[in-house]
This record gives structure tokens, C-alpha cells and sequence, in this order.
């Protein structure tokens, strides 16, 4: 009796299933994808609430994650690609219009004119310049709409998806470019937070290495690339910039030690 019943005791031992190097190192990966993208606002966000200030923040920089969103959410019905690359869209879109609206909220405060301007006087002067985050909720709904109808039209035309994919993350690739033009209008830094940039550069070199790595469509590969390169040139305007404004302390007390010497 014994015999028969002690064989079959292991059949009631269970145990989590075994996980190879591989997949932890993979799930990793997945989950840097999809959070790792919005990291880099968390610093430039803090900083802005706790100084009441946008002004060194381009809120262009969302208008492009916006749209670049966008457009890969709508890729993916097309050209289906891995879910962390899609979530990190989703996610990304929702993290851009919370920003914003801080952004909104700052200038609002700051804002001494008592003009309103709105997305439905489609002034094309203060486009993206609107004083209620209502607007940009109307542009960006009208956008999607106007998008996602013409993406359900031709979604079998295998050139329109290809072209729209790339459009995705050639969008995204310019993501710096608005911040590293205001930094040249302004011909300094200040306000922007360098955390972020950091994070930017750090993020996105680990990006085109999962594209690469992953296999994913070859203009996710070649745009992650760019945006590697625009990073780097934002971080070349901060060391850049502020020699620049030690030179100009300089000259000045010097000056001033020849006049009292003369």
C-alpha cells in the first residue's frame, strides 16, 4: 500500500516554470521599450512645476512625439510590429499631452497679455502658441481622425503603409530639433533641463540597438540613428553656450581692471 502511494506523491509537486537568461534579459528589454521613452521627461516635468517657468522647454518637442505617435499607432494596424514598440506609443502620447497641459498652465500664469488665442481662429501665426490645453485636445482629435480615416481607406495599399511608417519615425527622429532651434533663438540652455537630454541620448542609443538587434523595419533603424546624432548635437550646444557666456563674463572684468589701471 505504501509502495503504491509514494510514487505517486510527486505528481502533486508544481513549481514556477523555468526561465532562461534569455527571456529575463528579453522582458527587460521590453519594458525599457515601452517606460523607458518617457523617463527622460520626468526631470524636464519636476523642473518646470517647481519653477513656474516653460520658457527654456519647447513645447514643440510634444507636437513631434504627438504626431509621431500617432502615425506608429496607425502603422502598426498595417504593418504589425512588436506590442512593447506600441504601448511605448500609447504610453508616450498619454505622458505628452500631461506635460503639455502643465506647460499650458505655466504660461497662463506667466501670461500678462489678456488675448486668448484658440485653435479655431486657425491663425496660422499662433499655431501650437494656444492658451487653453482645450485646444490642443481639438488639434490633436482632429488630426487622429483625419489620420486614422485615411490610414482605413488605403490600409491595403502597401506603398501609403510603408510611407506611413516611415513618416512615424522620421517624426520622432526630429524630436530634439525644435529644443536644439530654441536653444540657438535664445543662444543658451537655461531652462532646459540637461537630465533629459541625457536621458534622451542614453534612451535612444539603447533604441536603435533593440531595432537593430530585433529585426524591426529598417526606417526604425536608420531614424533612430538620427535621432542619436541630434542628441549629441544638443549636448554639443550646452558646453558650447556656456564657455561662451564665461568668455563674455570675462572680457568684461577685464576691461574694467585696465580702465582702473590706466
Amino acid at each position: 500500500m505504501e509502495n503504491d502511494i509514494l510514487p505517486a506523491i510527486p505528481e502533486f509537486a508544481f513549481g514556477l516554470p523555468a526561465l532562461s537568461i534569455t527571456q529575463v534579459v528579453s522582458w527587460g528589454a521590453s519594458c525599457c521599450m515601452i517606460f523607458g521613452g518617457i523617463v527622460p521627461f520626468v526631470p524636464q516635468y519636476l523642473q518646470i512645476k517647481r519653477t513656474d517657468n516653460a520658457d527654456g522647454f519647447s513645447t514643440h518637442v510634444c507636437l513631434v512625439l504627438l504626431i509621431a505617435s500617432t502615425l506608429r499607432i496607425l502603422f502598426w494596424f498595417g504593418h504589425p510590429f512588436e506590442l512593447p514598440l506600441l504601448a511605448q506609443s500609447i504610453i508616450m502620447f498619454a505622458t505628452m499631452m500631461t506635460l503639455l497641459r502643465l506647460c499650458t498652465n505655466v504660461y497662463a500664469l506667466n501670461e500678462i497679455s489678456t488675448t486668448k488665442r484658440v485653435f479655431s481662429d486657425f491663425d496660422q501665426q499662433y499655431f501650437w502658441k494656444w492658451s487653453r490645453f482645450l485646444d490642443y485636445c481639438q488639434f490633436m482629435l482632429l488630426f487622429c481622425c483625419i489620420c486614422a480615416l485615411v490610414t482605413y481607406l488605403l490600409l491595403n495599399n502597401w506603398y501609403y503603409i510603408e510611407t506611413l511608417g516611415f513618416m512615424a519615425v522620421f517624426v520622432e527622429a526630429l524630436l530634439g530639433a525644435p529644443q536644439f532651434y530654441k536653444n540657438y533663438q535664445n543662444q543658451s540652455t537655461h531652462g532646459m533641463s540637461i537630465p533629459m537630454v541625457c536621458f534622451w541620448l542614453s534612451g535612444d542609443t539603447f533604441k536603435t540597438g533593440y531595432f537593430f538587434i530585433n529585426e524591426a523595419p529598417l526606417q526604425f533603424t536608420l531614424c533612430g540613428g538620427l535621432q542619436v546624432f541630434i542628441d549629441i548635437s544638443i549636448l554639443a550646444q550646452v558646453f558650447y553656450y556656456r564657455k561662451a557666456a564665461r568668455y563674455k563674463m570675462v572680457i568684461p572684468k577685464a576691461s574694467l581692471s585696465d580702465e582702473h589701471i590706466s
